[in-house]
């Protein structure tokens, strides 16, 4: 592959390259180094230190080649890849003495929506976030990551628990929407998403939301409000997903390319437009190649926010979030 690339002299500029093949040649090289870092040396060998150096260099390439043949749309493939870390897989590497809590008091337990107790860093923290489930049977069980109404509320009342404690809350964005169907309007969806809006802008406690997939629309803005808004190097945050729009304007989704370019959803774009504070790096060709490193990651993140954050006057930090929301968008009259 990177032979191949050298001879077209364009190592960084776009070769209308398959970015599986380039991230199957970065997985290949990373198996290398460590197999050479593993083998004790031999006498008369080649110094591994050597052969590590030489292949870390083609992986680094490798790896620009990757961002720069990378579209909107590859990105929104790989924060759907099923492979890629979801909620409970971050709680499961990141957060001690997890307690889960149930239930919406009115309805029912949406297994979309995920919440409990727990420490990251030493810190005790209220975190939520939804899960899509990686089987088959899981991914219907949590409805592949869509939450009823049950789920916001039940998302609200533990925030409200929350601020009671005095606990900051941290939420994890991974969804393609809320459940658009009959028996989730029957049930108040669009006033379930609508009131966690408005309850969320004046919660009385800090708030960090990270974007770890996809973002999609009023589904991820439903536990998204507030003060520190993080997404990693490969999801997107959209106010539709890219089919859904080019079913829309085409009536056909195979303008979804074209859609998500025009959407503007990558994290490059929305820290341009101001929409996020900050992106997270993934590790090379996104999360999923290395689940643990990301969760690190993550971990430290939420851990300087939290210092940050608390470190504001409670009524100045309400009127900051107030303001950040204010201020989103850009239009000419």
């Amino acid at each position: 592959m990177l032979e191949r690339l050298r001879g077209t002299g364009q190592v960084t500029a776009k070769n209308n390259i398959d970015v599986s093949d380039i991230e199957a040649s970065i997985f290949e090289l990373e198996q290398r180094i460590q197999k050479l870092k593993n083998t004790p040396t031999e006498v008369g060998q080649i110094e591994p230190s050597y052969q590590i150096k030489r292949l870390a260099h083609e992986k680094e390439l490798l790896q620009k080649v990757f961002d720069t043949n990378l579209t909107p749309y590859g990105i929104v493939k790989i924060s759907r890849n099923p492979l890629r870390p979801l909620t409970i897989d971050y709680i499961n590497l990141m957060v001690d003495d997890f307690v889960e809590l149930h239930g919406d008091r009115h309805f029912g337990d949406d297994k979309a929506i995920v919440c409990g107790l727990g420490k990251t860093g030493g810190k005790e923290i209220l975190l939520i976030g939804q899960q899509k489930g990686k089987s088959t049977k899981e991914r219907i069980a949590y409805n592949f990551g869509m939450p009823n109404p049950e789920g916001y509320r039940k998302a609200l009342h533990k925030m409200k628990l929350a601020e009671r404690f005095h606990l900051p809350v941290i939420t994890l964005i991974d969804t393609p929407g809320a459940n658009p169907d009959i028996g989730a309007e029957e049930r108040g969806q669009a006033h379930a998403i609508a009131e966690n809006i408005l309850e969320m802008s004046r919660l009385k406690t800090p708030i960090i939301s990270i974007v770890i997939g996809e973002g999609g629309s009023g589904g991820a803005l439903g536990i998204g409000v507030c003060d520190r808004l993080s997404i990693l190097q490969y999801a997107y945050y959209s106010v539709i997903s890219p089919e859904g729009c080019s079913a829309i304007l085409w009536k056909d989704s195979a303008n979804a390319p074209e859609a998500a370019d025009a959407l503007k959803l990558t994290a490059k774009d929305l820290l341009e437009l101001g929409v996020v504070d900050e992106i997270m790096p993934e590790p090379p060709c996104g999360a999923h190649t290395n689940p643990q490193e990301m969760a690190k990651t993550l971990k430290e993140t939420i851990i300087r926010q939290i210092d940050e954050i608390s470190k504001i006057p409670l009524d100045k930090l309400l009127e900051m979030r107030y303001k950040k929301y204010r201020k989103m968008g850009v239009f000419f009259e």
